[in-house]
């Protein structure tokens, strides 16, 4: 598609993503749903300075079709997916670029069953958006949409939220990264309410602070100041807080890998873990794999993008699902990856098991992994080459059992990636400039 990639319209405000295509959305959106009925629509935004000119962007062309819009605010995009399906809305829109610098931002649109929206929706967007006159009527009269004040949506968030916790947090030390991005306006006010002692960082956005040097891009802050003021645990969200990266007690990284095989463990003791399988992409490190061998616990590999984990577990009724990015699902209580669900969720595990992580974690050994982009010039061919082929299964030989070679097409890049887990980074490096030199060798490398 020529706009919409896997996580919706991305890209610079006002260069690649502009007001007229905010308001073309906004126009096509209120039309479609508003056929058989009054459209009732929700949006969220995150805290990039631009966000603010696409909601009036969006409003405006969606009021002009006829919808009624109920604006959120500052707010988690996993907010807007658990309003649009409890209270009975025809689609929500998400307003953000995720863990993107603040000059980027995007639409997520989300269907009213909180799912993100249907690709053949988003076909007909664009030619609407390139179509070259507007065949979409105005609303009229009464028939014009208004715009509502929706605080109250977070609100329930929130409150939904306070209500999954087991048990009060009261003596834990936690940290927060809030990237000053959405979870400023929900996150220490949870945790807050729940009785921990809350250290957050990450908490004023200007416009043009969010992700920078903060949340999860950049969770060394939160590694020094969990170390610093003697913290049990830390969270790091991103930009719009659908993902989730954790610090244990001794300052380590408990990424998305780790934040699954804690999980899985914790709900296959609790009989929660259905089928007895946790979703992974084939991005996952080969130590979760082993350590699930070793728990009992059976998985899953599905393409790299949230949206495909999420279509696996719907589609098996699987119960936790997630990548090493930190978006991770438990079906049970949201459709999308939610940062402080999975928060809440890594709380629960350390309460309940009363230990720290970085004991629960001890059999979890991850294995270094070395990922490089390389640019080419035609990613089937490079990625098709026999050479490219016999390279990559020579290396897999060598691996054995202890590692793998990954190489796969970028989808929004002229870039092939090639990643290698070994049981050291220096074979790593070897493997990985050994496929990389084939590639060049065969002038398939674009310099």
């Amino acid at each position: 598609m020529k706009y919409f990639g896997t996580d919706g319209f991305r890209g610079e405000a006002n260069v690649d993503l502009n007001v007229v295509h905010a308001y073309k959305v906004g126009r096509f959106l209120g039309w479609y749903y508003g056929q058989e009925h009054k459209a009732r629509i929700v949006i969220g935004k995150d805290t990039r300075r631009s966000s603010y000119m696409f909601e009036d962007a969006l409003s405006s062309g969606l009021t002009a079709s006829g919808a009624d819009v109920y604006l959120l605010h500052v707010t988690p995009t996993p907010s807007v997916s658990y309003v649009v399906r409890t209270e009975d809305f025809d689609c929500g829109i998400m307003i953000s670029a995720s863990h993107n610098p603040y000059y980027d931002n995007g639409l997520k649109v989300i269907n009213g069953n909180g799912h993100k929206l249907e690709a053949e929706i988003e076909e007909k967007i664009e030619e609407y958006i390139d179509s070259e006159e507007d065949t979409i009527p105005f609303a009229t009269r009464e028939n014009i949409g208004c715009t509502v004040d929706y605080a109250v949506g977070r609100h329930r968030y929130i409150g939904y939220l306070m209500s999954l916790a087991t048990r009060s947090f009261k003596n834990t030390r936690v940290g927060l990264d809030c990237a000053n991005g959405s979870s400023y306006s929900v996150a220490k006010g949870v945790f807050d309410a729940l009785g921990a002692k809350t250290y957050a960082i990450g908490m004023e956005p200007d416009g043009t602070n969010i992700n920078k040097d903060c949340g999860s891009t950049h969770i060394e802050n939160l590694q020094r100041y969990v170390k610093e003021k003697n913290l049990d645990i830390g969270f790091a969200y991103d930009g719009d807080a659908d993902r989730c990266l954790a610090v244990d007690d001794q300052g380590e990284i408990i990424d998305g890998d780790a934040i699954l095989y804690l999980c899985g463990c914790y709900l296959k003791e609790k009989g929660e873990l259905n089928n007895n399988t946790v979703v992974t992409t084939v991005m996952s490190n080969l130590g979760l794999y082993k350590a699930f061998d070793k728990a009992g616990i059976k998985y899953e590999k599905t393409a790299v993008g949230d949206k495909y984990v999420n279509a696996n577990m719907m589609e098996n009724g699987h119960s936790l699902g997630g990548e090493q990015s930190g978006h991770i699902i438990f079906s049970k209580y949201a459709v999308t990856g939610d940062g402080v669900l999975t928060s809440l969720m890594l709380m629960e595990v350390m309460l309940e098991k009363k230990a720290k992580l970085s004991e629960l974690r001890k059999n979890l050994k991850i294995y270094p992994q070395l990922l490089k982009n390389v640019r080419v010039a035609d990613k089937p061919a490079a990625n098709s080459d026999p050479d490219v082929i016999a390279a990559k299964e020579e290396v897999e030989k060598l691996l054995g059992e202890n590692g793998r070679i990954l190489i796969r097409e970028s989808g929004t890049e002229p870039v092939i990636r090639v990643m290698v887990e070994a049981e050291t980074q220096e074979l790593c490096e070897k493997y990985v400039d050994q496929v990389i030199d084939v590639l060049k060798r065969n002038n398939h490398v674009v310099e």
